[in-house]
């Protein structure tokens, strides 16, 4: 007799629902015309303002052409096919983003912590503080969050997110917490503060450049939206932390976290010493460096991984000098970090393969995605000013999906949807509002978001797992940016 007991279904792999995704996009590119829009200059722009070359013209969407019939089973010559997707995903973009720049950053930034983590001084250093705070934990979450969300709205804060996820992880671990709550403090933080931001250069100044209204304008009713959401987001994330320290086998990443937390445990080298205070102090003036450069300098993705690699290799020499790691320990170190996060990468380019599939989010070269925006925007006109207004909400959400750079989907949407409010009688930065909030709050959950990815990697959650958690965050926060986006409306946001 057979055994009848059926198993427990389980979400499909990341991979799996990309490439399902990407059937989707290969059929649209078949059946959907692709079409393009001109661009025109853009006059110059005074100090602080966004620079853009050019803006999309909406008046000027026309259809390709040539006969257009879609994208190929497999391509030659380097073009963009079906079985092509993964590796021009890969390879797409430059070092200074999505997608070989975050790979590569990826890939960069778990070996140097792979070696900072083989020398156990994190391991070392979080035991100590937890024994000289105890009592004052419950601080840490607010604090933390806080923080993150500040540094979203001030400098855009985003891919910074995935280091201090993998700097964080251990802490959180011991102190009874999850991989989950490490990712809600920091990369969740980060995006509702950049998606409520009063002064992001990446998505408000950018947003209101093209639409051609004052530059960081309509600050008074951001100020309080960046506080709701903030506070929300503090609370949703302390109440979840303290149920899992009530109830650890209660988190959707427990096994995961369990063996991190045996090979944490396999690092304790003894107890605190002073080469383990000299390996710290010379991470965190790191991490001090790093912040002084995204700050002061504008560093990005390949300064930040060059700083990233660059304490790695100082940390290796003080513990191979200190005898606490041979030479090629630190080797194994960095491989093994790096390999860690390969799927992470790995993510990340194929998820870019879904927007070459769909002709690029070029304005100016015929695309599926150009078409759609058209008649999303088309769409639009006839119906009563909320239902418009929050239905551009809805788009920008949708749209993030497929352009996950918020400098990116301002220059390919707001150009449409800047003349399209002046048309349903709504005042332009509502419209700015409905691109901002659209594009951020959806980070939290797109698998086309390659900073969101690389947190997931680096704690070693898998996107389905993510998912599964995070639909009701999303909708919770979908539902206050509605809230936001009416209150817009009937107050006539100027």
């Amino acid at each position: 007799m057979t055994n009848s007991t059926k198993q427990p279904a389980s979400m499909p792999d990341a991979f799996v629902i990309l490439f399902f995704v990407m059937i989707l996009a290969a059929i649209a590119s078949h059946l959907v015309p692709a079409g393009s829009f001109s661009l025109t200059e853009v006059a110059a722009e005074t100090a602080g303002a966004a620079k853009t070359k050019g803006k999309l013209d909406p008046d000027s969407f026309q259809f390709a052409n040539d006969s257009h019939s879609g994208v190929p089973l497999f391509a030659e010559g380097g073009g963009v096919g079906f079985f092509n997707y993964a590796f021009e995903g890969m390879v797409s973009g430059s070092k200074w983003g999505s997608a070989v720049g975050v790979i590569a950053f990826i890939l960069l930034t778990g070996g140097a912590f792979g070696i900072i983590m083989k020398t156990g001084a994190i391991h070392n250093g979080i035991l100590a503080l937890i024994d000289k705070t105890k009592g004052t934990e419950f601080l840490f979450i607010p604090l933390m969050f806080g923080l993150f969300s500040l540094g979203g709205a001030v400098f855009g804060m985003g891919e910074e997110a995935i280091a201090f996820c993998i700097i964080l992880l251990p802490l959180m671990l011991a102190l009874g917490y999850d991989a989950i709550t490490t990712v809600l403090v920091t990369y969740v933080a980060t995006q509702i503060g950049f998606a409520t931001s009063w002064m992001n250069p990446f998505n408000v100044a950018i947003a209101q450049g093209i639409a051609e209204i004052p530059l960081l304008s309509g600050a008074n009713l951001r100020y309080w939206m960046w506080g709701v959401f903030t506070l929300f987001g503090i609370i949703f994330t302390m109440r979840y932390a303290a149920k899992i320290k009530a109830d650890p086998g209660s988190s959707l990443s427990y096994e995961t976290d369990q063996r991190l937390r045996q090979q944490q445990d396999a690092t304790v080298t003894s107890e605190y010493s002073r080469l383990d205070s000299l390996i710290l102090t010379v991470f965190f003036l790191g991490l001090a460096w790093i912040i002084w450069g995204v700050t002061s300098r504008e560093y990005y993705i390949p300064e930040i991984a060059s700083q990233f690699f660059t304490i790695g290799v100082v940390i290796a020499a003080i513990a191979v000098l200190g005898k606490r790691l041979k030479v090629n320990d630190a080797a194994d170190g960095f491989k093994q970090g790096a390999a860690e996060l390969l799927p992470a990468a790995l993510i990340v380019g194929m998820a870019k393969g879904i927007v070459l599939i769909l002709g690029g989010d070029n304005p100016e070269s015929p695309s599926v995605l150009n078409t759609l925006l058209f008649y999303s925007g088309q769409a639009l006109g006839d119906l009563p000013a909320w239902l418009s207004a929050w239905l551009m909400l809805v788009m920008q959400s949708v749209f993030n999906f497929f352009v996950a750079s918020g400098s990116g989907q301002a220059a390919l949407t707001m150009p449409l949807i800047a003349p399209l409010s002046d048309m349903l009688g709504l005042s332009r930065q509502i419209a700015v509002l409905a691109f901002q909030l659209g594009d951020g709050l959806t980070n939290c959950i797109i698998p086309t978001s390659a900073a969101l990815i690389g947190c997931l990697g680096v704690v070693r959650v898998d996107w389905t797992v993510w998912l599964k958690f995070a639909w009701k965050l999303q909708l919770c926060l979908f539902a206050l940016a509605s809230l936001f986006m009416l209150l817009a409306v009937a107050i006539n946001y100027q």
